[in-house]
C-alpha cells in the first residue's frame, strides 16, 4: 500500500511539473558580447523570472564582429530571437530587411516616449513614423585625461583643457618621442575607428560652423569650407603635430588604459572598464569647445521585438521589454555598465557626480546621427582620414571624396 501511495505521489508531482512547464513561455534575447552588459542581463533575467514565474528568458550572445551576420542568417530562417539588442544606427536596415516588428501602439506610443525618454531617443527609434525599439541607456562623449601624466608634464592634474586651442597645446606638451622621433606617449589618442569618426561628424563639423547633413539626413553637406577646416584640424594633429595616430599602442582604449595616451575622446560606456584598471588616475571633462560652441554625439543600443513574434511570446516579450527599459534597470545599468539613463528624469540624481555629470551635460547639446548604413557611413570617414595620413591626400580632396561616397550610400538606400 505504501509503495502504491509513493507511486501516486510521484505521478502527481510529475503531472504538476508538466502542467507548470506547459504554461511557461520561453523567449530568447540576443545581444553582442560585452562582459558587463551580459553579466547584468543575467541578473536582470533572474529578477524578471522571479517576478514572472510563467516566463523564462534565455540570453544568447555573439561576438560584435559577427553579430549582424548572425542576425541576417537566422531571423529570416525563423531561428532568431524574440527580442534583439541593436545599435540605433542599424534600425533602418533592420526594418527594411524585415527583422523588426512595429511595437504595439497600445504599449509604446508617442506619449510613452515623450514621458520617459530624451527627445533624440524618440526620434531615433522611429522609421516611417512608427516605433520599433526602446533603449535602456544612452551614451555621449567626453574627454578622459590621465592625471599622473598631466603632473609629469607640469600640468595641473585637475584642470583639463576646455577649448580646442588648449587641447592642441596640451596634446603637444604631453607627447613624448624616442631618439629616432618615434611617438612613445601620445598626448591625444587619434583613433578614427574608435570615437574619432563621431567626434569629426557630429562635433568638430558643427563647432567649425558646418551642419553635416540636411534636416532629413538625406543630403551630405559636410564638404564645405567649414567642414574642411574641421576635418583638417583633426588630421593636422596626426600629420603635423604628431600627437597621436591611428592604432598607436594597438588602439585608443588600450593606449589610455596602459598609460601610453594622456588624453582620449571616448564614451560613457568606458567608465566601468576604466574603473577596473588598478593605479590609473583619470578624470572626465566635457568635450573642449571651439569659439564658445559646444556639441556632442549621442548614441545608444536599443531593444526591439523580432518580426513574427506572436501570441503568448509577444505578451512575454512586451513585459520583458518594459522591464529592461524601466527606471529601476536604467539605474542599475549606469552603476554596472556606465551608460547613462535614457530617462531624463534620473539625471538630477547624478548632477554632482564628477565622472557622470560631464556626460549628462553633453546630452543637452548632443546630436544622434540618423544613419541608413551605420557601418558603411562610419567607414567612409575612417577611410578619409587614412587617405590623408597614409596617402598624403589633401584633406579637402579626401573630404569631398568621402561626401560623394556617403551620398551614394544614402541615395542607394532610399532608392531601394
Amino acid at each position: 500500500m505504501l509503495k502504491r501511495n509513493n507511486v501516486l505521489v510521484v505521478l502527481l508531482f510529475a503531472i504538476l511539473a508538466f502542467a507548470v512547464s506547459a504554461q511557461t513561455v520561453t523567449i530568447t534575447y540576443w545581444q553582442y558580447y560585452y562582459e558587463s552588459k551580459v553579466k547584468l542581463m543575467d541578473e536582470l533575467i533572474q529578477k524578471f523570472q522571479a517576478a514572472n514565474p510563467g516566463i523564462k528568458v534565455e540570453q544568447v550572445t555573439f561576438p560584435y564582429e559577427s553579430y549582424n551576420q548572425k542576425v541576417a542568417a537566422s531571423i529570416p530562417a525563423g531561428e532568431g530571437p524574440d527580442i534583439i539588442n541593436l545599435f540605433y544606427g542599424w534600425l533602418p536596415t533592420y526594418v527594411k530587411a524585415g527583422y523588426l516588428a512595429e511595437l504595439p501602439a497600445s504599449d509604446f506610443n508617442k506619449a510613452y516616449f515623450d514621458k520617459n525618454f530624451y527627445p533624440f531617443v524618440a526620434e531615433s527609434v522611429q522609421f516611417g513614423g512608427k516605433y520599433y525599439s526602446v533603449p535602456t541607456a544612452v551614451r555621449t562623449l567626453s574627454l578622459f585625461w590621465n592625471k599622473k601624466l598631466f603632473k609629469d608634464a607640469g600640468l595641473d592634474p585637475n584642470t583639463p583643457p576646455k577649448t580646442l586651442e588648449e587641447l592642441e597645446a596640451y596634446a603637444k606638451k604631453l607627447s613624448k618621442y624616442d631618439a629616432q622621433g618615434n611617438l612613445i606617449q601620445a598626448g591625444l589618442a587619434m583613433q578614427p575607428t574608435g570615437q574619432g569618426h563621431n567626434w569629426i561628424r557630429e562635433i568638430l563639423f558643427r563647432q567649425f560652423g558646418n551642419t553635416p547633413y540636411s534636416s532629413d539626413y538625406r543630403k551630405v553637406t559636410y564638404a564645405d569650407a567649414n567642414g574642411v577646416a574641421a576635418f583638417k584640424w583633426y588630421t593636422d594633429r596626426i600629420t603635423k603635430d604628431k600627437v597621436g595616430y591611428p592604432n598607436f599602442a594597438t588602439d585608443d582604449v588600450t593606449a589610455f588604459k596602459s598609460g601610453k595616451a594622456a588624453m582620449n575622446i571616448d564614451g560613457s560606456f568606458r567608465i566601468a572598464t576604466l574603473k577596473a584598471v588598478k593605479d590609473l588616475e583619470w578624470g572626465v571633462a566635457e568635450l573642449p569647445a571651439y569659439k564658445g560652441i559646444k556639441s556632442n554625439y549621442a548614441s545608444f543600443w536599443t531593444h526591439g521585438i523580432v518580426a513574427g513574434t506572436s501570441g503568448k511570446k509577444l505578451d512575454a516579450a512586451i513585459k520583458f521589454l518594459k522591464y529592461i527599459t524601466s527606471p529601476e534597470v536604467q539605474e542599475l545599468w549606469l552603476e554596472k555598465v556606465g551608460e547613462l539613463p535614457a530617462n531624463p528624469g534620473l539625471s538630477e540624481k547624478y548632477k554632482n557626480d564628477s565622472v557622470i555629470s560631464p556626460f549628462l551635460k553633453g546630452l543637452a547639446y548632443a546630436h544622434a546621427t540618423a544613419f541608413v548604413d551605420e557601418a558603411g557611413q562610419r567607414t567612409v570617414l575612417v577611410d578619409a582620414v587614412d587617405e590623408v595620413v597614409l596617402k598624403k591626400v589633401d584633406p579637402a580632396v579626401a573630404l569631398k571624396n568621402a561626401a560623394a561616397k556617403e551620398q551614394a550610400l544614402i541615395d542607394d538606400f532610399w532608392k531601394q
